[in-house]
């Protein structure tokens, strides 16, 4: 349990602090290094697949033993510079494989994106339908309500005419 908590702990600091504070460092350089750059987005790329995947992943292979401790060298494998496992992984794996599938990627997204406004739309209409509907309840109640408090008044001001 300890164990789990600093090698989580460890792997707040060296997989996200520490890269976060590189390439903060980078990007604030009078003339940033276009090398560098390309490594910090590529390693955030990559880290942000890496988090993608580890939450479907978590459910299945978590059990294993030194799972996050093989998550927490594989952060450091990433930014170590002598490593170079970022350009390495980026350029072997991630690379060929978007590019090849980039069009369909890109394909996907758009209807993702067309869908998702159609729905949001939908939804939104559906919301105010129902608010305006709820207000126009709330306002015929204040009015039965202000209706039935005048009505008393009304009939006791006329009986006074009448006398």
């Amino acid at each position: 349990m300890m164990g789990s908590l600093l090698t989580r702990l460890l792997m707040m600091v060296f997989g996200y602090v520490y890269p976060a504070y590189e390439c903060f460092k980078t990007v604030e350089k009078d003339k940033p290094e276009i090398d560098q750059l390309v490594f910090w987005c590529q390693y955030w790329i990559l880290l942000a697949l890496l988090t993608t995947c580890e939450r479907v992943g978590d459910l299945f292979i978590s059990w294993l033993p030194l799972y996050v401790e093989a998550k927490f060298a594989l952060c450091i494998y990433l930014w170590y510079p002598r490593t170079r496992g970022t350009q390495y992984i980026y350029n072997s794996f991630l690379k060929p494989c978007i590019a090849k599938h980039e069009k369909e990627i890109d394909r996907n997204l758009l209807y993702m994106k067309n869908r998702t406004t159609v729905v949001a739309l939908l939804v939104w209409q559906k919301v105010a339908c129902y608010g305006q509907a709820k207000l126009f309840e709330i306002l015929q109640y204040a009015s039965s309500q202000s209706a039935s408090r005048r009505s008393p008044q009304a009939t006791h001001k006329s009986e006074e005419k009448k006398k």
